[in-house]
């Protein structure tokens, strides 16, 4: 369960969105038509296409409704405050602010955004690899579904959300629940009947596979366990000089 933290906790300003600076070129393929209008309809079907014609189904509907069982576990093994990366909808980052905790989600995708405002949450439109507002000072980040894939670079993405918290502060990610799985690949998001948007680089990993990348990465393993058939891991940041 969440303990209190010692640092202050960054400032979020106003509840809206953010404007930040121009994304990398493969962001928008996440704004593209097929995922903002299944985020706005609440429902899919969408998919993670591979080049080579493999499918992942993105489940829409649960990032819509409400946290579920497993989420509120993740949820309450939060620490201070709290950034949400890749925030999807935002139903993490407005259960936090209904708990009247300190939460931002950040997430490339202005339907994404304007879906978690409506919701009540603080978002921002954002590369986490953007300069983001706190860094350095977050006690506790989330990967959620699935978003430790996001670059497809995940020892690059572990070195910025080592940059992004406070030492010692809390990761919380959600690995593929199929321990042999790491890989890194091309994907572009579709729905069933869609032109797929823009390809951009994506990766999966087991519990086994993150624990490897983050040990490698100087992260310490603090705990891993599953829920509803969804699997996790928890870690803390090494000593890190921070950056923007």
């Amino acid at each position: 369960m969440s303990r209190a933290r010692t640092t202050a906790a960054p400032p979020l300003g106003p509840q809206r969105a953010i404007p930040a600076r121009p994304l990398p070129a493969a962001d928008p393929a996440w704004s593209a038509d097929p995922y903002a209008d299944a985020l706005r309809a609440g429902r899919g079907p969408l998919f993670l296409r591979r080049a080579d014609g493999w499918l992942l189904p993105l489940d829409v509907e649960r990032w819509c409704a409400e946290p579920d069982p497993a989420d509120l576990e993740v949820l309450g093994r939060c620490e201070g405050a709290v950034l949400d990366v890749g925030c999807g909808p935002g139903r993490l980052v407005a259960a936090l602010g209904a708990q009247g905790r300190r939460a931002l989600g950040v997430d490339v995708s202005e339907a994404a955004v304007a879906h978690t405002v409506r919701r009540g949450g603080r978002a921002l439109r954002a590369s986490v690899f953007d300069p983001l507002p706190g860094t350095g000072r977050w006690d506790t980040a989330l990967l959620m579904d699935g978003n430790i894939g996001i670059g497809g670079d995940p020892a690059a993405l572990l070195h910025r959300m080592a940059r992004v918290l406070t030492t010692g502060g809390l990761l919380l990610a959600e690995t593929v629940p199929y321990p042999d799985v790491d890989e890194r690949v091309t994907v572009r998001v579709t729905g069933p009947h869609d032109t797929p948007g823009a390809p951009f680089p994506w990766a999966r990993l087991g519990t086994p596979a993150l624990l490897r990348r983050a040990r490698a990465c100087g992260w310490r393993a603090a705990d891993r366990w599953s829920t509803d058939g969804r699997t996790f891991v928890a870690l803390r940041a090494p000593a890190t000089a921070t950056a923007g």
